[in-house]
């Protein structure tokens, strides 16, 4: 049996980086990845960076082969220089399957050899995957993906269905149609974006429809059959047909196949590992970190995990999941939609005091520089307390400038700072003296 001071299982954003820094402080370390094709995890291989690399190059006028080929050649790179960087970094890179076996040992094979790895810290980092739905067919029929393999295409579909109306779905929704398939979204509930400000969402869904993506809302859908080559969707009122069809109905933590049953880890009633305010598990120095351990599922708090873990590590700090707030999020459709914080909607069930206010996008000097005139900010802000709420920019260069309004809310700088702030012209950033000028 190999010892190591830590251990990490799966390449994922918080994992990569404990094992890198861990390795620099001079610790033994070891990292366990199953797929090669998934060095630097899901973030640069199947989600964040091949996908916003396909919607740029769909912007850009590419053609499907020219996206999918620019969007292989950026996850290989991204894929070598993550590998560089931990084998650089003296970390040894193990290309296996890895199951506990007990508390603190962790069987790792590769077809039928087997070795076995102790570490006096182990950090779970396998991530999530799709969820699976128990629709009738959904499993068996061909031309059916997940949000992985709609990226592994050979050919552009004409028609193609999507199943879920979130975040993926969108995205995938507004790619696709850029790109010039007839897109179909099949969405459970009465809306899209249920958690985003009514108004922004109605505008969302009238954007998406200009773009040639068709809603079906309130849809049950009760089969997936094939026909010939087509993709059959039965729902209650009726029966679409499509070349290709995307469910994209969320992502649940990868905990299958872990031999969690062989430990003492703990699990959420939703199947997520449970951990502390330290991301630790009910194992003493088994941590879980990233989307395995049930929060949310970006890169950037898995990133925030490994801030916590390796605080935790070293004594060097002392922040935890209980001080996680306003965490921004952007959904990339055109334009990117982006909220940090409360809604108008929130803020009053809440019962707090407050004053909103909505500025569209068009009375934007910078927006008619772009060419592209849709949107809408829109901001609430305490009426006593002068602290912004939340904030929902649906606009061009939304992504950046909601990292703006979550600094200043972190730090409660009054939203007045942000209407007297002097920002260089024409840019979209300087519209926050506008909407914050109650």
């Amino acid at each position: 049996m190999k010892t190591y001071d830590l251990l990490v299982i799966g390449f994922g954003k918080a994992g990569k980086t404990l094992a890198a820094k861990m390795s620099g402080l001079g610790k033994k370390v070891a990292l366990v990845e199953k797929d090669a094709q998934m060095y630097g995890g899901t973030c640069i291989n199947v989600a964040c960076i091949p996908t916003k690399t396909l919607i740029h190059a769909a912007e850009e006028n590419l053609s499907f082969a020219q996206a999918m080929a620019l969007k292989d050649t950026v996850t290989a790179r991204l894929r070598q220089k993550n590998q560089a960087a931990l084998t650089g970094a003296g970390v040894d890179l193990y290309t296996a399957k890895a199951k506990f076996i007990s508390n603190k040992v962790v069987e790792i094979s590769v077809g039928d050899e087997r070795e076995q790895l102790s570490a006096d810290v182990i950090v779970i980092n396998t991530g999530a995957v799709s969820n699976h739905l128990p629709i009738e067919g959904l499993a068996e029929s061909r031309h059916v993906y997940d949000s992985t393999g709609i990226q592994q295409l050979e050919s552009q579909p004409e028609r193609l269905g999507i199943i879920g109306g979130g975040n993926i779905g969108l995205e995938f929704a507004s790619l696709y149609a850029n790109l010039g398939s007839q897109v179909t979204v099949l969405e459970n509930s009465p809306m899209i974006l249920g958690r985003a400000d009514e108004a922004v969402a109605q505008l969302a869904k009238s954007y998406l429809e200009e773009d040639g993506v068709r809603f079906v809302l309130a849809a049950q859908v009760e089969k997936v059959s094939n026909q010939g080559d087509a993709v059959l969707v039965k729902t209650s009122d009726q029966t679409y047909e499509f070349d290709a069809l995307l469910y994209a109905t969320g992502r649940k933590p990868n905990v299958e196949d872990l031999g969690l049953e062989n430990t003492d880890i703990q699990l959420t009633e939703r199947g997520a590992i449970q951990v502390d305010d330290f991301c630790e598990t009910s194992v003493k120095n088994v941590y879980a970190v990233g989307d395995v351990h049930g929060g949310l599922q970006f890169t950037y708090t898995s990133l925030d995990d490994f801030r916590i873990v390796f605080g935790k590590l070293t004594g060097k700090g002392h922040y935890s999941l209980k001080e996680r707030r306003n965490v921004p999020n952007t959904v990339f459709i055109n334009p990117p939609l982006s909220q940090v914080g409360l809604t108008e909607k929130e803020a009053q069930a809440a019962g707090l005091p407050y004053q909103s206010k909505e500025l569209p996008v068009a009375n934007m000097p910078r927006a008619h520089v772009n060419n592209d005139l849709r949107g809408l900010y829109k901001v609430v802000v305490h009426s006593e307390t002068k602290e912004i709420l939340g904030a929902t920019l649906f606009g061009q260069a939304s992504q950046e400038n909601i990292n703006l309004i979550k600094m200043a809310m972190d730090n409660k700088i009054p939203y007045t700072y942000l209407k007297n702030q002097i920002f260089t012209h024409p840019t979209m950033a300087e519209n926050l003296n506008d909407v914050f000028n109650f």
